[in-house]
């Protein structure tokens, strides 16, 4: 199951200000954590927001979990995560790890569910998941070329 982990915008992110190096550092360190456990992948259209989980990190290191769907739609994000686990439930003990230096005070995640071939049913026939396959490819290939 592949997840998204999207990281919502401050008036910081959204003014412009860029990560100090403490962050960055602690963002790399995280990501290579999900590269050495070999679940980081990249961007993929999501499922509905009901499919997804909130996480909220309280000052006191509590760490709450909301179930979608989530109504306010205006949101924008600041940037994100592609993660692929076994399970909802694997995803987010992967963002309970989540580096705190990258926000101040209470932050939120928001985890969303990336549709998979299988969803589709029999409207997603084999020719179209060729084409989809096929397609996948020549783009990894035209990023891998810079």
């Amino acid at each position: 199951m592949r997840f998204m982990i999207i990281v919502p915008a401050t008036p910081e992110s959204e003014a412009g200000v860029l990560p100090t190096e403490q962050q960055l550092l602690d963002m790399t360190a995280y990501n290579e954590e999900l590269l050495k456990a070999g679940v980081l992948v990249d961007g993929e259209g999501l499922r509905e927001s009901s499919k997804g989980a909130r996480l909220t990190y309280s000052t006191d290191g509590e760490v709450t979990v909301t179930d979608g769907p989530f109504a306010e739609a205006k949101e924008l994000i600041a940037g994100f995560t592609m993660i692929e686990v076994s399970s909802k439930e694997e995803a987010i003990e992967w963002l309970k790890n989540w580096p705190r230096s990258c926000a101040e005070g209470e932050f939120t995640l928001e985890l969303r569910q990336v549709f998979a071939p299988e969803d589709f049913g029999d409207a997603f026939t084999p020719e179209l998941q060729e084409r989809e396959a096929r397609m996948r490819e020549e783009a990894a290939r035209a990023a891998a070329q810079g």
